[in-house]
């Protein structure tokens, strides 16, 4: 399955409560720290959510 790398670039700082949960969700906790995750559907619905946040590349593996 393919991998998405997900990075957060912009601060969370005075953004809606729901925005800094999905990032909770995704697993990110500080700047600038990528994670991994399947591209799944799923995974690609919160980043579509909070893509003026992150960074995301597509992982070859």
């Amino acid at each position: 399955m393919a991998k998405i790398s997900i990075t957060q670039v912009r601060s969370a700082i005075g953004r809606q409560e729901v925005q800094k949960k999905t990032l909770t969700a995704l697993g990110i906790n500080k700047m600038g720290r990528p994670v991994v995750h399947d591209d799944t559907p799923q995974i690609r619905g919160m980043v579509k959510k909070i893509e003026h946040l992150l960074s995301v590349e597509e992982m070859n593996e």
